[in-house]
């Protein structure tokens, strides 16, 4: 059941966004005049379609993209005997350079629109909530293998990233703050300030869902909340109104402190020092050999939330949008030179673990709105067979003003198809060394 929800999130988010991106080319075709004679989601086999008008829509049985057939263009349907014809009025290749750009970008442009209007709609509906900056500041952090790794330390206290100030402790393992060039962190330590450097490729740490919770949280002070009926704590007296307030004599003051103090005497007893009632209080409790006195508690800091009118959402919501377009070209440059890992890049398996396995609307759209801006980013590149190559070749026509020819458009045409191809061959063997090496 998990896997059909993750799958069924990924079909049904790339359908989404695959049916926009082409129904971009195919209203833009239209509009100037234009024979679109297939638009199709999802790759042949053909499962299911109908006629309309001049066109043909279709569901391929491949989820893993879709197309439009426009009249006279070299596509990767690899048409030639319509090509090797007499161009007619309704053809592509007939119409003005001017047109036949703006048709290439259409699908671009709607997935840029679709991204913008997901992260706008987000923030007008669901705010913001996270710890900030003073927050961060006033508890420290605690630091877990990968914050380790770079000499950040439980305690630590986060002034600014590479000098800059920040909002949210999210920022301190964001896109941009992972990518900055010598980038760095500014800390309070004892009393001193310091700089702890991002290194190269430091980005290359998060390469799993689990990475993100294995770097830094904020700490807290701490309440009991639940008290385990028979456990340790029960069996000691403690109830969810005492305070612990140390650990065989060491204070306690946040909770990565009593896991600690805990962690140095599994299957052992600790002096428990306590509030209780207004007094202090000693009891011996039997820690088990996890660590722990069974019981759960709860933060004494609350996070901030924030919310949004509209006009503030669409500037918070697109700024979000085109950071995604920033984060992934520079991630792209930095593979080019080796800094970012090539196996960060994922196919659909990875993509669809990423939705992950619980249904979640939020989450859904979050995801969605990522990939559709990626989706953009992506078919912009200047690959041939993609829209980017398309883009190029009719740049190079409107300022020399000549069109490449035909035979070169199709030689391109069939050299970007391979480079595709071998692309997802790539991510798709990306995600299956991913599994078995974890």
């Amino acid at each position: 059941m998990d896997t059909l929800i993750m799958v069924g999130q990924l079909l049904l988010g790339l359908s989404i966004l695959v049916g926009l991106h082409e129904l971009g080319h195919l209203l833009t075709a239209k509009m100037f005049g234009m024979r679109v004679e297939k638009f199709s989601i999802g790759f042949p086999p053909k499962i299911a379609g109908f006629q309309w008008g001049e066109t043909e829509y279709s569901i391929g049985a491949i989820p893993l993209g879709g197309f439009v057939k426009i009249s006279g263009m070299i596509d990767e349907s690899m048409d030639s005997d319509q090509m090797s014809a007499e161009p007619q009025p309704w053809e592509f290749r007939s119409k003005p350079a001017w047109q036949r750009l703006i048709v290439m970008l259409g699908g671009i442009i709607v997935n840029v629109i679709t991204g913008i209007i997901i992260f706008v709609y987000l923030v007008y509906n669901n705010g913001e909530t996270y710890f900030s900056r003073d927050q961060v500041v006033e508890n420290g952090i605690v630091a877990y293998d990968i914050g380790q790794s770079i000499g950040l330390k439980t305690g630590d206290r986060i002034l600014d990233i590479s000098g800059e100030p920040y909002t949210s402790i999210n920022d301190l393992s964001s896109g941009s703050a992972l990518l900055s060039e010598n980038g760095f962190y500014t800390i309070e330590r004892d009393g001193q300030q310091m700089k702890i450097d991002i290194p190269r490729g430091f980005i290359n740490s998060f390469d799993s869902k689990e990475a993100l919770s294995n770097f830094v949280e904020i700490r807290y002070p701490f309440a009991l909340s639940v008290i385990d009926k028979g456990g340790a704590a029960d069996q000691a007296g403690i109830t969810v109104e005492d305070k612990i307030l140390a650990v065989n004599g060491n204070p306690v003051n946040y909770f990565d402190e009593l896991q600690s103090e805990l962690a140095k005497v599994k299957s052992q007893e600790a002096e428990i020092t306590l509030l209780s009632n207004g007094d202090t209080t000693f009891t011996q409790v039997a820690v088990t050999e996890r660590g722990t006195i069974d019981i759960a508690v709860k933060p004494l800091i609350e996070p901030v939330r924030r919310e949004y009118g509209f006009a503030q959402a669409v500037s918070k919501g697109t700024e979000r949008a085109f950071s995604v377009v920033i984060v992934n070209a520079k991630a792209l440059g930095k593979m080019f030179t080796g800094e970012v890992s090539t196996r960060n890049v994922s196919g659909p398996i990875g993509m669809a673990k990423i939705y992950g396995d619980s249904w979640d609307w939020t989450k859904f759209w979050s995801i969605t709105g990522l990939i559709s801006m990626i989706l953009a980013f992506m078919n912009l590149l200047p690959i041939p067979a993609l829209d980017g190559g398309h883009v190029i070749f009719l740049l190079y026509e409107m300022i020399s003003g000549r069109a490449p020819s035909d035979k070169f458009l199709e030689n391109a045409q069939k050299v970007g198809m391979v480079v595709l191809l071998a692309l997802m061959v790539f991510a798709i063997g990306n995600d299956i060394l991913k599994i078995f090496t974890g």
